[in-house]
């Protein structure tokens, strides 16, 4: 049986749809990972194969004013899973890095985070890599799925409502299926060895700039609503943005025998399920 935290969040949602009764599923309201005490009494209810940690605080621009709270969900909480023995899967974040490559980031790459955000989610990952016994700590990219608020679904809503958007065209990354990621999960799952503590990057296949995500969305959603390019400085947030976000994904293919379809594939599936309603 296995653990997943965070369960109705984006990637919960798939993963419970893909494990469906080999999985007990919790959001904060059943277990509050920040709170030691109430992890190891939760924990120690049931003989768990893996725990699934989907759980963070991912507001990116809330977190600049809420450190304390970001710190406590994506570090202190995954430290406490950690802590409990159990084989552990932690979803981590391309936001580790500064965004500066010009080539695709692998894990052995210098981290560097420029928000509160990344660095709080960097030390969970060090807190997971310093207190588990077996852990696989996967970093991923802009993440979308018909569950829950994300880009796909903020831009379907804008193209129903406006004749044109604004969208940075200087950003550069993978858009990631929460559903691929999910699946790539499961495959792992069976595939992780005692003792291993490994640092894997997962996104689609394929890379694109915000502005290009934001055009295939209204072409694939048949929706007439013209997207025009703009550079960052023209859309200031509070959180700096990395630039350059691909991700390098030889390991994870090589080491658990992993396909990846390209990002356009799976934002059509996903453009597909969301006209459906499924």
């Amino acid at each position: 049986m296995f653990l997943v935290t965070g369960a109705n969040g984006q990637l919960g949602n798939e993963l419970k749809l893909l494990l469906q009764d080999k999985a007990a599923y919790v959001d904060r309201d059943e277990l509050d990972i920040t709170d030691e005490e109430a992890v190891k009494a939760y924990v120690g209810q049931g003989k768990w194969d893996a725990i699934i940690n989907c759980a963070a605080y991912t507001a990116v621009d809330k977190a600049e004013s809420d450190e304390a709270l970001a710190e406590k969900i994506n570090a202190q909480g995954p430290e406490n899973l950690a802590k409990t023995g159990i084989p552990l899967i932690h979803v981590s974040t391309d936001y580790v890095f500064d965004g500066t490559n010009c080539r695709p980031y692998a894990e052995t790459d210098a981290v560097n985070p420029q928000s509160v955000y990344g660095k709080t989610k960097l030390a969970g990952e060090q807190a997971v890599l310093a207190n588990a016994q077996t852990a696989v700590i996967i970093r991923t990219a802009w993440l979308y799925s018909t569950f829950g608020n994300n880009f796909v679904k903020t831009m379907r809503k804008l193209g129903k409502e406006r004749d044109s958007l604004n969208v940075v065209f200087d950003q550069v990354g993978s858009p990631t299926y929460a559903r691929d990621l999910a699946q790539a999960i499961v495959d792992i799952l069976p595939q992780m060895k005692p003792g291993m503590k490994e640092v894997y990057h997962f996104s689609n296949e394929g890379v694109c700039s915000w502005y290009d995500f934001a055009t295939a969305i209204m072409a694939q959603s048949d929706l007439v609503c013209d997207v025009f390019p703009i550079e960052s400085k023209d859309y200031p947030t509070p959180a700096k943005r990395p630039h350059y976000s691909v991700l390098n994904k030889g390991k994870i293919k090589k080491d658990f025998g992993i396909k990846i379809n390209h990002w356009a594939v799976s934002l059509a599936e996903c453009v597909e399920k969301l006209e459906n309603g499924i």
